[in-house]
């Protein structure tokens, strides 16, 4: 038997000012995107903007359906609207941010597990990281620098 530890970084920052101009206009339009959601089940609002490497900002927002939860998360509508439009533009960063209509999201709120999959399958296939932004709706920004430090031991086509 062998023990490992798996350690990963991220970046804290304690308003949207403090990010790169373009990470805050990256993070204004996930904000926008967010905005425009459709989420009458959860009331839990999520917008996400991708950056291309050819400058083109992608954006994302949840939506939901009656049959809930069969609907369908923001950041996967964004890489997919992306890897359709752009089929061969790599994704340089994705800012993320969440909302509630019932209560102050003032904490980061980070991809889901079904999205990081899909985002790491795009990040893998690109050989190049794709950063993560993510915030609530108020308060602190991480900043990672790759997807896969979110998804230790991912799971990827060459398993398959």
């Amino acid at each position: 038997m062998k023990k490992i530890d798996i350690q990963t970084s991220a970046t804290i920052f304690d308003s949207v000012s403090e990010l790169s101009s373009e990470e805050q206009n990256l993070m204004n339009n996930a904000i926008e995107a967010r905005k425009k959601a459709y989420a009458p089940y959860s009331k839990f609002k999520v917008g996400a903007a991708l950056l291309l490497d050819n400058g083109k900002i992608i954006l994302g927002n949840n939506q939901e359906s009656a049959a809930y939860p069969s609907g369908m998360c923001a950041e996967r509508v964004a890489i997919w609207k992306a890897g359709s439009d752009y089929p061969n533009m790599k994704v340089k960063k994705i800012a993320i941010t969440a909302a509630s209509t019932e209560n102050l999201v003032n904490k980061p709120v980070g991809p889901c597990g079904a999205c990081r999959q899909t985002l790491s399958e795009y990040e893998i296939n690109q050989k190049e990281p794709i950063e993560i932004i993510f915030m609530g709706e108020i308060g602190q920004i991480v900043k990672t620098e790759s997807l896969l430090s979110l998804l230790p031991f991912s799971f990827d086509s060459s398993y398959l």
